[in-house]
């Protein structure tokens, strides 16, 4: 179609608006490429969805379409578009269902010979590993949340696994090493958390951990020292009360009833021992009570403070056992002065955490007596030296570290010394104290045979006379 054939439009406008006047420009100049339909107009605005029929239109359309002819023979072979019929209004939305609930992940069944009625400890020596690993890792170059993982997930106590998991969330929280270790005292000592501290700060942790581990180390052979020489003489004491009480309640009561049977006069060593035997077998429920109740004292006066000092300096004045303990505390204290002098703790610090790793509430006094002459200026060997817990040797030590300034090369080497002073008092204890339980438990068991050899000796000779 061109201009041409609308010029030949027989299209008969009746009014202004028919004619396209008032209309924007782009109707008026928009005539051109319109179908006329019966009943609708030739405008180019007009849309060409709308349906035919008066009735569809907007009522400004429906007054101009009431008096416009646009016969549809003007255009040859036009077939009006096929509309479709109007959508049926869209139903309102329903309410959504509220979003399902996530499954909480299902626990891992636990056998019953794994179930655990109280958490596993976590050793000693399990924190000395820990520590030498966990070093290694972070000297290797390993970030330290991936290290811990590492050593969480390798554990085989599970309440180990627990506490490693725990300083990782903290770890990725932002938390330090010694601040997430904080939360388990009983695991890892105050000494142990302090030096970290300090560690964090130099940027020393994997030297220092290597350290940790090493004077764990130490401190667990010392304890392994001490266990074994104390495994023999226990045995011993064990095997004498069972004799005794064997001997007592089973033994004794039988030849009692066969001499009375004979009416013979017993010696003196016989009667005693069955005076004994009719004691323990007649009175052993009271006997029992006294001691429950001593013991039950003994516990209550041990939770007082009182009560553990009086414990404390009793042992620190036992003959032979009081140097033995006074050793093994003086090798502890110079131990963990050492380890928090030498990765840069402040000295009072040091000193305040090395006075809390001893549990000797005599040292535990007096070094605080101590820590306030050294805030005063007066050092640490005089101090230590007017305790008189001390033994001069380790006072002149300290002092030539303090005037050389190597105190912890010098607490270091008191340690090592006073660790060998430990081993020879272990060994002297245990010389001593074997032969002292041997002897005891012969001397039971021989009164015991010369009073039943005495009495079958007088039986005897009085059949025959």
């Amino acid at each position: 179609m061109n201009y041409d054939d609308i010029a030949s439009d027989d299209t008969v406008w009746t009014t202004p608006r028919q004619a396209g006047l008032g209309q924007p420009a782009s109707w008026q100049a928009g005539v051109a490429g319109q179908p006329s339909v019966a009943g609708q107009p030739s405008v180019v605005g007009q849309p060409a969805q709308w349906p035919a029929g008066v009735g569809a239109h907007p009522p400004a359309y429906q007054a101009m379409n009431a008096t416009s002819v646009a016969p549809a023979a003007a255009y040859p072979g036009y077939q009006p578009p096929a509309y479709p019929p109007p959508a049926a209004p869209a139903a309102p939305p329903r309410a959504q269902a509220p979003p399902a609930r996530p499954r909480a992940a299902k626990k891992e069944k636990t056998s019953f010979l794994q179930m655990e009625i109280t958490p596993k400890r976590v050793k000693r020596e399990e924190v000395m590993h820990l520590s030498r690993q966990l070093g290694a890792f972070i000297r290797a170059g390993l970030p330290l949340i991936e290290a811990v993982h590492t050593l969480g997930q390798e554990a085989s106590n599970s309440t180990l696994r627990k506490l490693m998991a725990e300083v990782e969330e903290g770890l990725r929280h932002g938390e330090t090493l010694s601040d997430c270790l904080d939360r388990h005292p009983k695991v890892f000592p105050e000494f142990y958390r302090g030096i970290l501290r300090s560690a964090e700060l130099t940027g020393q942790l994997d030297t220092v951990l290597d350290q940790l581990a090493k004077y764990l180390e130490r401190d667990l052979e010392a304890r392994r020292r001490i266990k074994a020489a104390a495994i023999y003489p226990s045995m011993i004491a064990g095997m004498a009360v069972f004799t005794v009480v064997v001997l007592s309640v089973f033994t004794l009561p039988r030849f009692k009833t066969f001499f009375a049977s004979l009416d013979a006069e017993l010696p003196w060593s016989t009667r005693m021992l069955m005076g004994i035997t009719d004691f323990l077998t007649g009175w052993w429920p009271a006997i029992a009570g006294g001691l429950g109740g001593l013991a039950l004292i003994i516990f209550l006066a041990l939770r007082t403070e009182g009560g553990r000092y009086a414990r404390d300096r009793l042992v620190l004045r036992i003959p032979v056992i009081g140097g033995t303990v006074r050793a093994a505390l003086v090798e502890r204290f110079c131990r963990v002065m050492s380890s928090m002098a030498g990765a840069g703790v402040a000295l009072p610090e040091a000193l305040r955490v090395a006075t809390g790793s001893l549990r000797n509430l005599v040292f535990t006094r007096s070094l605080g007596q101590v820590s306030e002459a050294m805030l005063e200026g007066q050092g640490l060997a005089a101090p230590l030296a007017r305790t008189g817990l001390f033994p001069p040797t380790a006072a002149r030590m300290i002092r030539v570290g303090e005037e050389t300034g190597t105190l912890d090369d010098q607490l270091d080497v008191t340690a090592r010394y006073f660790e060998g002073e430990l081993d020879y008092k272990l060994k002297k204890v245990t010389s001593l104290f074997e032969p002292a339980v041997i002897v005891f438990m012969g001397f039971i068991v021989g009164f015991v045979a010369v009073a039943l050899v005495q009495a079958m000796y007088g039986i005897f000779n009085r059949v025959q006379v």
